[in-house]
């Protein structure tokens, strides 16, 4: 038993570096074409033609909200995890979105998304950013300030050593720790809770990911 679950850790850690790796070689892609794009942008001003370069993060979605729309409820499993058991839209906006949930599970979101790479926040997100990193497989920690210091020092300690996975404090919540990614969420009694080490093992980078792979730097950060 204990053979099978380090087998299956060292698996889900390798593929985790793997995906890292990937992302690095596409920060780099991404680079030398920012820097071909600008020049572009330059030749074109120079001649009094403007040019316009717009970038997407991951899709062609408009920033305009579409007819795409969040609906259904949460359905609670015996392991503790809620699921949202409906239509989760995922439609670029620019304006704020009304959640179901606090945190939100998924839904509309801005173009941007929170840097998600072990990235710790000691300020509230915007709803609209952190979303997008549920997307790309990112694991959400929040906290209100009824979270003892304690654990709320070992979960971001959690939370600095792996990638896809991000942390802020939340006092809008029901309860004082929550985890939440792509359309599951639970609570947990702190940070000795083994169910925070079950929900990170299975939803980071999970099978609930939309855009599994996707960046988690190169985004926002406080």
């Amino acid at each position: 038993m204990g053979s099978a679950k380090k087998s299956s850790n060292t698996a889900r850690q390798t593929r985790i570096a793997e995906m890292r790796r990937a992302e690095e070689a596409r920060d780099r892609r991404n680079r030398i074409l920012t820097i071909a794009v600008s020049a572009v942008v330059v030749a074109g001003l120079v001649v009094g033609g403007v040019v316009l370069v717009r970038s997407q993060s991951d899709d062609s979605s408009s920033d305009a909200a579409s007819d795409g729309k969040t609906s259904g409820k949460f359905v609670a499993g015996e392991d503790g995890v809620q699921t949202w058991k409906g239509t989760l839209a995922r439609n670029h906006v620019t304006e704020e979105v009304s959640y179901p949930a606090e945190p939100p599970v998924g839904g509309d979101h801005d173009q941007a998304w929170m840097n998600c790479n072990g990235d710790v926040y000691t300020k509230p997100l915007k709803n609209e950013n952190a979303v997008h990193s549920l997307e790309h497989g990112a694991v959400w920690v929040t906290y209100t300030d009824k979270a003892p210091t304690a654990d709320v020092e070992k979960l971001a300690a959690k939370v600095k050593k792996t990638p896809y996975s991000l942390m802020s404090p939340d006092d809008k919540q029901k309860d004082p720790i929550m985890l939440t990614a792509w359309g599951h969420q639970r609570t947990v009694t702190g940070a000795d809770d083994p169910n925070v080490d079950k929900f990170f093992e299975k939803f980071v980078q999970g099978e609930q990911t939309p855009e599994p792979g996707a960046a988690c730097t190169n985004g926002l950060a406080e």
